[in-house]
């Protein structure tokens, strides 16, 4: 009680925040949202809006689950440099055939020449010149077949459409890829390297593989709910692991962010030379780096959107970071309302943002006091 007394005057509402994410969850009926924000590697605000679950009335928290979607590729490029930083993987390597990474394992006989031209780098970057997620994306074709089987049927049917590097396609094949890629050079699981290498090291326990199935929710985890006919619960989101798996909650994606936000208030899990070219933009497309979209303003960010999920992170240039979690989505309008919720906030010289880090002892509070 005394801890709880200490600290109430950091966890009151910030009218900043929670006035736009009410209005938002109201105007495109969201039941839940999460938010947490970061600035100078301080956890300042933390937040659950609305129902977890409609039926049960349980209520959001701060902590709990929410699948990540296309958030994830931000996990998997980390991943990825982490095995860079352990100098066991160039991005320069190639893939496929005898001299990739993969060697001839889900090489069709068939192969464009093409296809021996991917580098790891072009993976991340989306300039792979094949497998764009459009009406044919690979990841919502096969649903009963693993990743390995579904690799060798769509390298197989589906032939690169462009030489690599010279076209930018935004494409969830090529992080399933990467993630056979961090399972070769690793020698475990995708799931049990990213969790020993990039999410212990920035203090994160409670990050999973998503299931797909509401009988397959986790401890904590929101239930998610279709608009316009979608249905949540018909995906391989198991499947999707590198490009779109995860479920976590916002304070847990902050703790991540901080982690590779290149500042130096916390320090990176990366060396600054990789979040660097984490964080670059290609030729074909200097707004995409490697599972982040970048601008100008050393703003970076990546969104995720599945059928009952919409997800985003944002790194800004003076100092903040936020997560936004989501357990519905809907139209175009929906996105870009979500992507300019918390800007006026962290713009706002008048927010009143605590002065004490929620990190480490937040949890504990909401845990045995109900507050969110």
């Amino acid at each position: 009680m005394f801890l709880l007394f200490y600290l109430l005057p950091f966890l009151q509402p910030i009218p900043q925040v929670d006035k736009p994410i009410q209005e938002f969850m109201q105007r495109y009926h969201v039941p839940g949202m999460s938010v947490a924000i970061t600035y100078h590697g301080k956890l300042v605000y933390a937040k659950g809006y609305g129902y977890a679950d409609t039926t049960t009335k349980e209520k959001v928290t701060a902590h709990s689950l929410f699948r990540i979607a296309s958030v994830s590729k931000t996990i998997t490029a980390t991943a990825i440099f982490k095995l860079v930083d352990e100098q066991k993987l160039n991005i320069d390597q190639t893939v496929f055939g005898t001299a990739g990474i993969l060697g001839d394992e889900y090489t069709p006989a068939n192969a464009n020449p093409n296809l021996f031209k991917v580098t790891v780098k072009q993976l991340l970057q989306h300039t792979s010149g094949g497998w764009p997620n459009d009406g044919r994306d690979p990841m919502f074709r096969y649903l009963k077949l693993d990743a390995n089987a579904l690799m060798k049927r769509i390298l197989q049917e589906d032939t690169l459409r462009y030489p690599p590097g010279e076209m930018y396609m935004y494409s969830n094949f090529g992080y399933c890829i990467l993630g056979r890629i961090i399972e070769k050079v690793a020698g475990e699981s995708y799931e049990e390297y990213v969790r020993k290498h990039v999410l212990q090291p920035a203090g994160i326990q409670d990050m999973h593989i998503g299931g797909n199935t509401i009988s397959q929710k986790k401890i904590n985890e929101v239930t998610y709910y279709g608009q316009n006919g979608e249905k949540p619960y018909v995906h391989n989101i198991t499947r999707m692991d590198a490009h779109g798996g995860w479920i976590a909650s916002t304070t847990d994606l902050a703790r991540l962010l901080v982690a590779i936000d290149g500042f130096e208030d916390v320090p990176d899990i990366l060396r600054k030379q990789s979040v660097t070219e984490m964080t670059t933009g290609s030729s074909a497309n200097a707004g995409y780096a490697s599972g982040w979209a970048v601008n100008m303003y050393r703003n970076w960010w990546h969104a995720g959107s599945l059928p009952g999920t919409a997800s985003e992170i944002v790194r800004t240039a003076k100092g903040f970071n936020w997560v936004i979690l989501c357990n519905t989505r809907t139209d175009k309008a929906f996105f870009n309302e979500l992507d300019g919720l918390l800007w006026k906030a962290v713009n706002n010289n008048k927010t009143a943002w605590p002065k004490l880090d929620l990190f480490g002892i937040y949890n504990k509070i909401v845990k045995t006091q109900g507050h969110d």
